[in-house]
């Protein structure tokens, strides 16, 4: 037997004395291939109602009978195509049922007002002028032998998928099982790995904010030191500068008078020259050759005072230098006690930073409690299931013994498969309802693999970011060796020239190669132009050899500080402040 169509379509029932209505109907066709030689092949058209499993309506066409159906509606098909044609006109019907006004409809019409006995079964057209029939089918009522094959055939069917039910709970049990186990495991590395982590993280801080107050007191130690040399240093050039600015106003001042007393002479000669030019034509050569000597000399001196004054004004230039690069070494001085606020601002974050994790430890310890609650929920429910499965086995067998026995009764037969139908129809809610609670169940355990998944990802992240802080760490100590071993001795303050390489110099914190170790929220504050006259500090001035050295057990403070404010600190004035070794 070969199934050519099954679906549930609406239906206009037609009885006498009685309303019309629409019910929804499964329509079933099937080809039958028979052992009759003249007409091997049958075509069966069942009604069904799933909601009603006395409701059964056959009719089998042979190909003698589709003979006559043909002539009497006046077909224009063979027995061969009939079958194709036919579920054509029933998919026109089901395209059409959900619309206000559909083209096909399909009508089942009996005589009696129940739906007993035999009934018509026709596909009609429907237009503005007329009704048309394309097919009317008179299909006969199902006997009880029929419903009875019809009723174990669905029973089994119910069987069947009642064993695939319970293989898919089995396994999905299993399942469950196996992955609550792995996700206790799991659960318990995660939070040893958290607890190590988090005494590292508070023995690095401890250890860390130590050596930092160290290194700062140190620093401003220096810083002081270096002050007051460079104001010694200062003091002196500028007397120095005092002592040859006055010299070489005296000199020029002497040279002037000798040259104001040669330019005196110089008249009084050319006038007695010009009173003797009358007399004495014969010297007039001799008389315009030193003429053109003195002009000469005249030249070389003038030549001697431009020298002068742009002397002069070099030296003047050097003191302006001199003065300006004092205000740069008080401004410097200003940026460190900003500097040492920064860093006590950011010690208090660190801290803000270490109860915050904290809190959110104790949330994550109280989120796994809850899914193990849940987890423990979902197994007794399970186990429920299980125990109402069983329960309907037992029932659809006590079913099927009744029903053999009460064969033999045909006067309480009626009742008897009334009950069985009763009973079906809860087994089938049961079924349902065990479905539902099923998909219910495997949503539960979806929604736990997530959070499972959400919390093994942020521990990776949290992984992925004390690697990344380890690697930076290390790169920073290896800059820090490699500067020190190509740092040059400071040179000694013996010439203007020296002294204005030195002048700018100033102490540095963070000593890294290349640039100064600022954090990206100081280094916003600073203008170009200081940038600019910062620049030479990191060359020979910083922190003592002794904390250029790596040592195993710490962390450098310029790696954590920078990292941390590149990631927490975008703006001073934010709040709310996360960890850098912790997602939150």
């Amino acid at each position: 037997m070969e199934k050519l169509f099954s679906k549930v379509l609406q239906v206009k029932l037609r009885c006498s004395d009685c309303e019309e209505r629409k019910a929804s109907i499964r329509v079933t066709i099937d080809l039958q291939m028979t052992s009759n030689p003249v007409h091997k092949r049958d075509l069966l058209v069942k009604l069904t109602d799933d909601m009603d499993p006395y409701f059964l309506f056959n009719l089998s066409i042979s190909e003698e009978d589709f003979q006559s159906l043909k002539v009497q509606q006046g077909l224009l098909i063979d027995f061969a195509s009939f079958p194709q044609k036919f579920i054509d006109l029933l998919n026109l019907c089901s395209s059409e049922q959900e619309m206000d006004n559909p083209r096909f409809l399909l009508h089942l019409s009996c005589q009696s007002p129940v739906l007993e006995g035999p009934a018509n079964f026709s596909v009609v057209e429907t237009n503005a002028f007329k009704h048309l029939n394309h097919l009317s089918l008179r299909l006969a009522q199902g006997s009880d032998k029929e419903i009875k094959d019809y009723l174990a055939v669905c029973l089994s069917s119910l069987k069947t998928e009642k064993q695939v039910l319970e293989m898919k709970l089995k396994k999905t049990e299993d399942d469950l099982s196996r992955q609550l186990s792995y996700a206790q495991q799991t659960l318990s590395e995660k939070t040893k790995e958290l607890d190590k982590l988090r005494s590292d993280w508070t023995s690095q801080t401890s250890c860390l904010s130590s050596r930092h107050s160290l290194e700062l007191q140190s620093e401003r130690e220096k810083v002081v030191e270096l002050q007051d040399r460079l104001q010694q240093q200062t003091e002196q050039l500028r007397q120095e500068l005092e002592s040859a600015h006055k010299k070489n106003n005296q000199q020029l001042q002497s040279r002037l008078s000798e040259l104001e007393a040669s330019c005196k002479e110089l008249t009084e000669r050319k006038y007695k020259n010009e009173s003797v030019i009358r007399d004495q034509k014969i010297k007039l050569v001799g008389v315009e050759e030193e003429c053109q000597h003195l002009k000469q000399q005249v030249l070389s001196l003038r030549r001697e005072n431009s020298t002068l004054d742009t002397e002069v004004h070099e030296k003047e230039r050097l003191v302006s230098q001199l003065q300006m690069r004092v205000a740069v070494l008080e401004q410097e001085i200003s940026d460190k006690d900003q500097l040492m606020r920064r860093t006590k601002e950011m010690l208090e974050a660190t801290q803000q930073q270490k109860e915050s994790v904290e809190g959110n430890a104790e949330s994550k310890e109280l989120q796994i409690k809850k899914l193990e609650a849940t987890v423990k929920s979902l197994s007794e429910e399970l186990i429920k299931a299980n125990g109402i499965i069983k329960k309907l086995q037992g029932e659809v067998r006590g079913l099927v013994g009744k029903i053999k026995v009460k064969n033999t009764v045909t006067v309480s037969q009626e009742k008897v498969l009334q009950d069985v139908s009763d009973k079906l129809q809860d087994v089938t809610k049961d079924l349902q309802s065990t479905h539902q609670q099923l998909i219910t169940k495997n949503e539960q355990v979806s929604k736990l693999k997530e959070q499972l998944e959400t919390t093994v990802q942020k521990l990776n992240e949290s992984r992925e970011v004390l690697k990344t802080n380890e690697n930076v760490i290390s790169w920073l100590n290896k800059q820090l060796n490699e500067r020190q071993l190509s740092r040059e001795p400071p040179e000694s303050l013996g010439s203007p020239s020296v002294l204005s390489t030195t002048a700018g110099q100033r102490a540095d914190f963070y000593p890294q190669t290349g640039k100064p170790a600022l954090s990206p929220v100081v280094t916003a504050d600073v203008t170009p132009a200081e940038q600019q006259t910062m620049q030479p500090a990191n060359r020979q001035f910083g922190l003592d050899s002794k904390y250029f050295g790596r040592r195993d057990d710490s962390i450098p403070i310029s790696g954590l500080l920078s990292n941390h404010l590149n990631r927490e600190f975008p703006q001073l004035t934010k709040p709310s402040v996360t960890s850098a070794y912790f997602s939150a």
